[in-house]
């Protein structure tokens, strides 16, 4: 997901410019000639992971195709305070309309890809990969887990029809792992994994009789998880999930876990500070 295509990405620009122009720029179109050109550059203005440049050159080309946008960097390029992402050269007006929703999305983006690959660098050395979640901005989550794979993590499932997870309330309403896991054998397409969430060892074992090809232990402990991956021996995939933090992430991957999935790396994520800047 990490290489977006336009037409991906033109629905969310188009909500995006809609919601910030609303009815028009009063400032812009009054303070600013018509015929104004003017060269720019967004900048960092802190390090940070870059990422959403194609993004930002669909929100000024969906404003203005005759814009010029030339890319200084590479999604997934770790740059310094000051580095220059882009310049853009072209009307006045036009880039001052796609400025803020530019700023937005590749603050949003880059922020998320920064924290990631900080999520990311823990797991060096280990055969533990990272995986990202559904918690997600309404209305982002291509861009948010586009920016998880730019920093170094997998994505999880993208949707609910993208595979399979029997979590706590499915299991519940379903009368058990054993009753939820059969009945989606009997109807499901073989092509699809089924994951089955436990909490503890018992659980575990019973996903395994069922046949479940991941097991998502959540919330346990590393000495539990170690228990669980002991237990497992290669019956299934094993994925941690439940409080990943950075501070026990290594713990976590030393447990022998084939995956650690957190959604902090998208709602744990500050933005990046970027700024667009006329040339004088």
């Amino acid at each position: 997901m990490q290489d977006l295509h336009l037409i991906q990405i033109e629905p969310i620009v188009t909500r995006a410019i809609e919601e910030d122009w609303g009815s028009g720029d009063w400032t812009t179109d009054i303070c600013v000639p018509a015929d104004k050109t003017v060269r720019a550059k967004i900048i960092a203005k802190e390090d940070c992971v870059v990422c959403g440049m194609d993004v930002a050159r669909a929100v000024f080309h969906k404003i203005d195709p005759t814009i010029q946008v030339d890319i200084k960097v590479s999604n997934g390029d770790a740059v310094k305070d000051r580095s220059t992402l882009l310049e853009i050269s072209g009307n006045a007006r036009a880039i001052l309309k796609a400025e803020r929703v530019a700023l937005n999305l590749m603050g949003r983006m880059c922020g998320i890809a920064t924290l990631t690959r900080e999520f990311a660098g823990k797991l060096e050395g280990t055969k533990t990969q990272l995986l990202d979640t559904r918690k997600t901005t309404p209305g982002l989550r291509l861009l948010e887990k586009s920016a998880t794979v730019v920093g170094g993590a997998r994505n999880h499932r993208f949707g609910l029809c993208d595979g399979v997870i029997v979590k706590e309330n499915h299991i519940r309403a379903a009368g058990g792992i054993s009753e939820a896991v059969s009945r989606l054998l009997e109807s499901l397409p073989p092509t699809l994994k089924i994951e089955v969430e436990t909490t503890n060892l018992e659980e575990v074992e019973e996903a395994i009789q069922a046949g479940a090809d991941i097991i998502m232990l959540d919330n346990m402990s590393p000495e539990l998880m170690k228990e669980a991956v002991s237990l497992v021996n290669g019956r299934a995939l094993l994925e941690a999930s439940g409080n990943v933090r950075l501070h026990n992430l290594e713990d976590v991957a030393q447990t022998g876990v084939n995956f650690v999935s957190t959604s902090a790396i998208i709602h744990s994520a500050r933005w990046s500070d970027l700024s667009l800047l006329f040339d004088v």
